[in-house]
């Protein structure tokens, strides 16, 4: 089985990120929202509107803008500690103050689908593999710990009642139950040390979409009991993909954000968030239980 080749690309707006990250696509107000985590920068842009876009300068670095309950009130997953911004105010309420010290910042982030928040953190440097993964549920007034050791966690996703996800630099996948991760109950499957897997997008029937940092490309994979089955790749018009989500009106549209970040003579593309049809289907972001 083959994933069909993505249709009609195009870059999204005029805005090259340093280092842009963590697409979600929200579905009440039909836009879609990243980052730029090296310029401390929170992205959104309304594609059935000319492709409008609006840039918020934040007073802190960010990983992930997710979905709450509260159609303009999102989870900002910072250095200073998770916090719920509102967006109509320009208002920050912190929830939870770092659990860690200043020489790891976040990187991945996802709601579960139980409504908690799951997001890792990482060596500032990304040289050491200082990183972790924490739960944070409304009410908290700490995030869980429930695994370290990692050094650039990336992609998480939720299927067939496990939790998904990657370590770039480690080269692996791994696989745990849903309701928190447990070092005790990991499998894991290596990638290949020429694979940097970064985030990834997961479809209606079980196919992981992922970043594949530094090579120009979108992995495919089929999840399913016996690990993740690698049925093809496609190729991009940027060297360094970050992530990917699924929006639009059918949420068949995919959209890729990318990075030029350590690039000497990026190309007009480097750094855009790319904008392609699939014939498939993703899936809702889950909303954050506030």
């Amino acid at each position: 089985m083959t994933f069909p080749a993505l249709q009609n690309g195009s870059l999204t707006g005029d805005y090259r990120a340093t280092l842009g990250e963590s697409p979600v696509w929200c579905t009440r107000s039909e836009s879609v929202i990243w980052m730029d985590i090296a310029e401390q920068r929170m992205l959104r842009c309304w594609p059935d509107q000319a492709d409008r876009m609006e840039i918020r300068d934040l007073p802190f670095i960010c990983s992930a803008a997710l979905l709450t309950e509260d159609p303009e009130r999102f989870l900002l997953v910072t250095q200073q500690g998770v916090m719920l911004y509102d967006y109509l105010h320009e208002t920050f309420q912190v929830l939870c103050n770092w659990p860690e010290t200043p020489a790891t910042r976040p990187n991945e982030a996802a709601v579960a689908p139980d409504g908690s928040l799951w997001f890792s953190t990482m060596d500032i440097t990304a040289r050491k593999a200082l990183g972790s993964w924490y739960r944070f549920a409304a009410g908290d007034k700490q995030p869980v710990k429930m695994l370290g050791g990692q050094h650039v966690p990336n992609t998480l996703v939720w299927h067939d009642n496990h939790a998904w996800f990657g370590d770039t630099f480690a080269h692996r996948f791994y696989r745990s139950p849903a309701r928190r991760i447990s070092a005790e109950r990991l499998t894991s499957w290596p990638l290949g040390d020429a694979v940097f897997a970064d985030g990834s997008a997961l479809t209606r029937c079980a196919k992981l979409i992922n970043a594949r940092w530094g090579a120009s490309c979108l992995a495919v994979y089929q999840l399913s009991g016996s690990g993740p089955e690698l049925l093809t790749t496609l190729p991009l018009p940027v060297l360094q993909p970050s992530s990917c989500a699924f929006g639009g009106k059918n949420l068949q549209d995919l959209y890729i954000t990318s990075a030029r970040d350590g690039l000497k003579n990026p190309s007009a593309a480097q750094g855009a968030l790319l904008r392609y049809q699939t014939p498939y289907s993703g899936q809702r972001a889950t909303l954050f239980t506030l």
